[in-house]
């Protein structure tokens, strides 16, 4: 039977709706989004009443389960120890020299999930994609109008955040004018908005790489 109503346990909104568009509209783009639907509406408000499945998250990809790679170092540790906040974004920078091209990304943590990267960089740092990669996810969290804490593992690029300023060395030259100028963009960013959400350490030497790292050590 095809389902004609919808839970939203976790969403823009949540309740009870009539279609998938009006589902939609509370859950796509929404991280830790929960839904599932129903094929009327008794059982889909006993459901959200009693939880009693959170469905698939948002960020899955519909008959394709391998679209979603969960990173499990940290989901492997034993119970009681410190473990990250599931529900979060997590960025990384990797740089292929130092200056090199570098590009950065945004991924949930939950899911492993990516949702959002960087062009590639010519004659960037490591530091500067760090920076960079938390300024674009608040921008990006702001637009969607999320609000979940970061993870980064670079103290630099949270230092600098939290000043509103990217303390580079790197000198500007023609290779990087384009960079200087996103450099730029997301410091004025940083001074014209007041958004900001938790920013937290990732704790590599417990949880292992960051789920956003690129795999090139």
């Amino acid at each position: 039977m095809k389902n004609k109503f919808y839970t939203v346990w976790t969403g823009r909104q949540i309740g009870v709706f009539n279609s998938w568009e009006e589902c939609r509209l509370q859950v796509e783009g929404f991280p830790g989004a929960r839904y599932k639907g129903f094929p009327t509406r008794e059982s889909a408000e006993s459901a959200f009443k009693n939880e009693p499945d959170f469905g698939k998250t948002a960020l899955e990809t519909d008959g394709n389960p391998s679209a979603a790679k969960t990173p499990e170092s940290w989901r492997s540790l034993p119970e009681g120890s410190p473990k990250p906040e599931p529900n979060a974004i997590a960025v990384d920078a990797a740089c292929s020299g130092n200056p090199g091209k570098m590009e950065y990304r945004g991924v949930y943590v939950e899911t492993g999930e990516e949702l959002f990267k960087s062009p590639l960089f010519e004659y960037g740092t490591n530091n500067i994609g760090e920076f960079l990669a938390i300024v674009h996810c608040l921008a990006w969290q702001q637009k969607k109008r999320i609000n979940i804490p970061i993870y980064s593992d670079s103290v630099n690029g949270q230092k600098w955040v939290a000043e509103g300023v990217c303390k580079t060395k790197l000198v500007e030259n023609e290779k990087n004018k384009y960079l200087f100028e996103v450099v730029k963009r997301a410091e004025k960013w940083l001074h014209d908005n007041t958004f900001r959400v938790p920013i937290y350490k990732w704790r590599t030497e417990i949880w292992g790489e960051i789920p956003a790292d690129f795999g090139r050590k």
